[in-house]
């Protein structure tokens, strides 16, 4: 089985490139290998190697920056889906694809369900809900949304923290944008199984869209806490401690980009669907703090 697999230097990307390629030959292809920014390359490339499967978490994922920079934001998030879309209907061949909470406007006061509307705030979510629509145009995809990814590759808001409790004696964190953090490795592990289960099973008709987190939830502020008060067990040298974290409202943070207040996602479609238990957001941090310190 050939895998292609994009962004694979990314936190979700560096994470299938391990895990996957137990399945079958992993193309990982980062920046070098495979330049999105060139439509008819990816067509060409994917011509060349003629995959059984394509994996896509590559993504924009600059949120604000996006605001400033609308055309690249578009072309990664929607025009390169839609091409991949394209191909896989061609070679007639599954697609899976990552997307984001920032598909919803984050005023639902429960967690938001496959079903829902969707009203993105942002150029980063209304482009990344975008690519979701150019996806559907084929039949054999699967979406999965996720929020707040972490891990020990690449940038993310933990390891963020991890520098600040180290250079500064104080921090005010937004305590009022409520989700759950989803760890690279547990998406990994979900799409692992997924892929597995396609492979093997001809008559495979579970495509669609699925929210994908760890279990639990929490805001920004109590996840900083959680992450300064694990780091100082650790031994780890911080001038933050917890207490010298605290809440500040979104409307005292004001950013470029507008983020969802509620980023929560119900996963139960693809617990019942794949048969999965998913591991709580805490204990995927302490294990990724163990890697890092």
């Amino acid at each position: 089985m050939k895998i292609l697999l994009t962004g694979s230097n990314g936190q979700v990307g560096f994470e299938l490139k391990n895990k996957l390629s137990a399945l079958g030959e992993m193309i990982a292809t980062d920046r070098e290998e495979l330049d999105l920014t060139n439509l008819d390359a990816i067509r060409t490339f994917i011509d060349q190697i003629k995959p059984d499967i394509i994996i896509n978490p590559a993504a924009y994922t600059a949120v604000d920056k996006a605001e400033s920079e609308p055309e690249i934001a578009r072309l990664i998030n929607s025009s390169v889906p839609e091409v991949l879309a394209e191909k896989a209907a061609e070679l007639d061949i599954p697609l899976i694809h990552f997307s984001t909470d920032y598909v919803f406007d984050g005023l639902k006061k429960e967690a938001y369900v496959e079903i829902n509307q969707t009203n993105p705030q942002s150029i980063y979510g209304k482009t990344k809900y975008e690519g979701e629509e150019k996806i559907y145009k084929h039949p054999k995809h699967i979406i999965l949304r996720t929020s707040w990814v972490f891990g020990s590759h690449g940038n993310n808001f933990l390891k963020t923290i991890l520098r600040l409790i180290v250079e500064k004696e104080s921090l005010n964190i937004v305590a009022d944008q409520w989700g759950t953090p989803s760890s690279a490795s547990m998406l990994g592990d979900v799409t692992f199984k997924i892929v597995d289960k396609i492979l093997k099973n001809k008559n495979f008709k579970d495509y669609g869209t699925y929210h994908l987190t760890n279990e639990g939830e929490t805001n920004w502020h109590a996840y900083a806490r959680l992450i300064s008060n694990e780091a100082i067990k650790l031994h780890l040298k911080v001038k933050c401690i917890p207490d010298q974290i605290h809440p500040i409202l979104t409307s005292e943070y004001p950013t470029a980009a507008k983020r969802p207040l509620n980023s929560r996602l119900n996963c139960e479609k693809i617990k019942k669907t794949f048969m999965l238990e998913l591991p709580h957001w805490e204990s995927e941090v302490k294990k990724v703090l163990k890697e890092i310190i």
